[in-house]
């Protein structure tokens, strides 16, 4: 990796000079002759005539519609800062799911700022960094240059796509400092920003528009529902990949399975929705097995947890558990067709009109019936449930809502989501699972050590649902039939 031109090395660390230098009093150590060829002979890269992104008029209605909500305040939607990763290296950015769904831009210190006209309407301005400064050589000497990072859009360019006034936002801060009025700020995301609003902001008031911001993602429009079946497509490609190399993961670990999906997601998309789990053998009843440097066996079950997201940061969240040679032993099959069966109950219970946790019910009442029926538990079944008895096996929710964020709309009221009740465009998961430690004392050794989950994304309809990821297997039949098709 190049080092930064550091113009302040020590003159005697710097090679003899044959010629004598002009000194540049902006860049101690580069000389005038070096500063003046840096500055020209640049040719003009603007482009023009640019098109606007394909959710601008999305994005147009989203500002609108939290306009009309919080009508006579200033809002004030930050994108976020790059964070250093170790020394001089930062992690990749990722702009704030707010930001990004406002406007459709992604690049650091953006803010999006909605001036209040009077008591109702808001003016809509984007800031940005602009286009590196030639003149006065920030674009070759500063390590976030565009010689060092590459080229940004400029504000005019900005603005042709995103359908959005753009300004400097090396202003913004100064200018928040001196504005008046009720303000509010999405925080934890620009630590500048949030300073410049230190005495206007309250805590309270904030975080509820970071609520309504979680709220009105909920239901997802035509664009989003595209995205997110861009996003399943290409996780079902890349759960492809990995079955096509299974044998290779049996010679390394379950890195390679994650590396191999891992090609995917960047090939196709902007990167994986979330950590990828791949935990093979008893790494599966870990929930968040994202370490993924266990060994990979033939015999033992693979639980492939996974997401590609899009360019528009919409992620998939799918979950298989397969046979790592291709088959289920009869111990894997009893368990893994029991949740299949309980996924089945769960996904029927996914229409308008329900409540979010009737498909929960629905599943946790297939797997406490499997856990009394097999003598784990002590029946009845609504005994079971009412105790919450089958947790010990189940563990987690049967599902989340899914969009920008994998768990998508995390800060909404509970009365709004968990709560609530589902309606066309709501996109969620649906995802039993069943896992037996492999140190669990309680069940028959053959159990010990098995844990199986299936994940699929499942939109509302009008008339019910539809399950966007049904390009995958989900019975064990299928699945073997899909593996042998795969591996022949």
């Amino acid at each position: 990796m190049a080092d930064e031109l550091t113009p302040e090395t020590p003159e005697e660390e710097q090679p003899k000079k044959k010629h004598k230098q002009r000194k540049n009093g902006l860049y101690p150590g580069v000389s005038e002759e070096l500063a003046e060829s840096m500055r020209t002979g640049w040719a003009d890269t603007e482009l023009r005539g640019l098109e606007p992104i394909a959710q601008a008029t999305h994005t147009a209605d989203r500002r609108a519609a939290l306009s009309a909500r919080f009508p006579g305040e200033r809002l004030v939607v930050p994108a976020g800062r790059l964070k250093t990763r170790s020394n001089d290296t930062e992690y990749p950015f990722r702009a704030s799911t707010e930001y990004a769904y406002l406007t459709g831009d992604q690049t650091e210190n953006g803010v999006l700022v909605l001036e209040p006209t009077g008591e109702t309407g808001h003016t809509a301005t984007i800031y940005l960094l602009p286009r590196s400064d030639r003149e006065n050589g920030e674009f070759w000497l500063s390590g976030q240059g565009e010689l060092w990072v590459g080229r940004r859009h400029s504000l005019a360019e900005a603005e042709q796509l995103l359908g959005i006034p753009a300004k400097d936002v090396r202003e913004l801060a100064e200018a928040l400092a001196e504005a008046e009025g009720p303000v509010r700020n999405v925080r934890g995301h620009d630590s500048v920003i949030e300073t410049a609003l230190t005495d206007k902001v309250t805590k309270e008031r904030d975080e509820q528009l970071r609520v309504h911001l979680s709220e009105a993602r909920a239901v997802k429009d035509d664009f989003e529902i595209g995205e997110l079946q861009k996003a399943v497509d290409s996780t079902v490609r890349g759960f492809e990949d990995v079955v096509k190399v299974l044998d290779k993961a049996e010679a390394t670990s379950e890195r390679y399975i994650e590396g191999t999906f891992f090609l995917r997601a960047r090939v196709e998309g902007n990167d994986v929705g979330y950590g990828s789990i791949c935990a093979a053998g008893p790494h599966a009843c870990t929930l968040h097995w994202v370490r993924n440097d266990g060994d990979v066996r033939s015999g033992d079950l693979l639980l492939l947890d996974a997401g590609v997201e899009t360019h528009s940061l919409y992620t998939a969240d799918v979950t298989r558990t397969l046979p790592i040679n291709g088959t289920y032993t009869d111990i894997q099959r009893k368990i893994y067709d029991a949740v299949y069966e309980s996924q089945e109950a769960g996904i029927a219970a996914v229409k308008p009109g329900a409540k979010f946790r009737d498909f929960h019910d629905a599943s946790q009442h297939v797997l406490a019936e499997k856990l009394v029926e097999w003598g784990l538990l002590e029946g009845p079944v609504e005994r079971v449930l009412e105790l919450g008895l089958q947790r010990r096996w189940t563990l987690h929710g049967t599902g989340h809502m899914l969009g920008m964020d994998v768990h998508d709309c995390a800060a909404a009221r509970t009365e709004a989501y968990v709560d609530g009740t589902l309606e066309p465009g709501v996109c969620l998961t649906v995802e039993p699972g069943l896992y037996f430690q492999a140190d669990d004392l309680t069940v028959p050794e053959e159990y010990r050590g098995i844990g199986v989950r299936i994940e699929d994304d499942i939109i509302v309809t009008e008339d019910g649902n539809r399950n966007l990821s049904a390009g995958l297997p989900r019975s064990s039949v299928e699945v073997e039939a899909w593996m042998a098709r795969l591996k022949g």
